[in-house]
């Protein structure tokens, strides 16, 4: 089950232009890249689609449920550009943190956590205080916060931003192994050569609006047949926005 996003504005403050702007959108099965330029909307989208924001205007929905129902947090997971330390907590014990609030019992979220910490390469670094670990390592156990509860549906804000080249491989490795029919991804990203090949779908968001969504091949399609094979996502992206705009500006 997806989560489907219906007619949605969105804006911070009361007369203030909407950032999303009557944005219908459903996140697709498997591993989407969400890409678009600063200030698109896409750290927006995803947290009206994490249930974080309530839409001005229409409405966010999986199955049934709508985003302020308790069962609908408890099956998805997002995970912010910014990971804060928590205070005198470990790695495993901020990240257990996470799944007591997400309704684990203690026992359960605390084994969870170790796991979760594995799947990311952060076992050995389970025992270490939050508060001094590296940036890259610190989103890692946002990423593992984000799997500890077995969500169905994975909302990752920039997450490889300050990971190194390695981390970078690790952590894609890992997002297309847990992409599955029960489980969707949607990841927001500037890494748009090295991550959207690598995807089931693309999904560009400019100015508060669907730009493309679509199966990747599509969105590749967009390159010309000449295009060298290490930029035809970025060549692929760039063409797709100057579409974008000049349909925004007729």
């Amino acid at each position: 089950m997806s989560i489907h996003l219906e007619s949605c504005t969105f804006g911070y403050g009361r007369g203030k232009q909407p950032i999303l702007t009557d944005l219908t959108y459903t996140v697709p099965d498997g591993f989407t890249v969400l890409l678009g330029p600063n200030g698109a909307g896409k750290s927006t989208l995803l947290k009206l689609a994490s249930g974080l924001h309530r839409p001005r205007t229409g409405c966010v929905r999986m199955g049934r449920l709508a985003s302020h129902d308790a069962a609908f947090t408890k099956q998805v997971a997002w995970m912010p550009q910014t990971i804060t330390p928590m205070t005198g907590l470990t790695a495993r014990e901020q990240v257990a943190y996470t799944g007591w609030l997400k309704g684990m019992g203690k026992s359960e979220a605390w084994e969870a956590a170790l796991v979760a910490l594995s799947r990311v390469g952060m076992a050995d670094r389970a025992a270490i205080k939050a508060k001094q670990l590296s940036g890259g390592q610190l989103r890692r156990v946002g990423v593992a916060s984000a799997l500890v509860h077995d969500a169905s549906v994975l909302l990752l804000d920039e997450p490889t931003a300050g990971m190194d080249p390695t981390q970078r491989r690790v952590f894609r490795d890992l997002i297309v192994s847990l992409a599955t029919a029960e489980v969707r991804v949607l990841m927001s990203t500037h890494d748009i050569a090295d991550l959207a090949e690598e995807a089931d779908q693309v999904t560009v968001l400019q100015n508060g609006r669907i730009a493309f969504t679509g199966p990747t091949q599509d969105f590749l399609g967009y390159a010309p047949y000449d295009t060298p094979q290490g930029r035809r996502a970025e060549t692929a992206y760039a063409a797709v926005s100057s579409f974008a705009t000049a349909q925004g500006t007729r």
